[in-house]
């Protein structure tokens, strides 16, 4: 199973990213979901929207929902261009340490998301 990222395509700076590495998955390794402007795909998961917009979600290779980092993480292994970030942060256990440093930053992003009006479509 290919992995799923939820990402908010309604932010700036989120759209920017994730398009990033969807230039760089030439091989479509991943399947990138903008639930700014499909939220009902967040339902066969059992993921809220709201979540979904404050923490980056996806679903891994084994089906699994899975949150932040990780999903930072499984993008890396599967664009070839990054595979050396993945390999990195997994061998030095810096997962907890970046997820730690992740959420700080995504409850500032989603705080100023709210102000802009994080709305379902």
């Amino acid at each position: 199973m290919k992995p799923i990222i939820f990402y908010d395509g309604g932010c700036g700076l989120c759209r920017k990213e994730i398009h990033h590495y969807q230039k760089l998955d030439i091989n479509n390794a991943i399947v990138w979901v903008d639930i700014f402007n499909q939220p009902q795909a967040l339902q066969p998961y059992g993921i809220e929207y709201f979540d979904a917009m404050a923490v980056l979600h996806g679903i891994d290779e084994q089906g699994r929902q899975v949150k932040g980092v990780a999903n930072f993480v499984s993008i890396w292994q599967n664009i070839n261009r990054y595979r050396w970030l993945a390999q990195i942060v997994l061998r030095l256990k810096l997962v907890g340490v970046l997820q730690y440093g992740y959420l700080k930053f995504a409850k500032w992003r989603f705080k100023n998301r709210m102000k802009q009006g994080c709305v379902i479509k």
